[in-house]
């Protein structure tokens, strides 16, 4: 999971999340849900009494970085925008599916 502060002038920072599964669906709830509670920790961390979270595109990250250093667009299968998450999913090295969900995370 990565965090950066995303200079929009408010409180925010933008979280990526990567998981891989044997099934399409997996893999995209999976990501969806470990960037929720990346959001969650987060608000946690920063003392946050409320937090909220929109759609932010993130970089495609693959685990094996030494094998696929940067993710091709011909293994990218599908995008699935939320109101809370952007994820990019494609077809891993190892593992048959991976997503990354994108999160801007706000709070006070």
């Amino acid at each position: 999971m990565g965090a950066s502060r995303c200079g929009c002038g408010k409180d925010c920072t933008v979280i990526s999340a990567t998981r891989s599964a044997d099934t399409k669906g997996e893999a995209l709830l999976t990501s969806q849900a470990l960037a929720a509670k990346g959001a969650k920790e987060l608000s946690v961390k920063r003392g946050w009494k409320h937090f909220t979270m929109s759609a932010q595109k993130a970089a495609p990250d693959p685990f094996w970085k030494k094998v696929r250093p940067k993710v091709p667009t011909d293994v990218i299968y599908a995008s699935f925008l939320t109101p809370k998450t952007y994820s990019i999913c494609f077809t891993g090295v190892v593992v048959p599916f991976v997503c990354t969900s994108g999160t801007k995370v706000c709070g006070k």
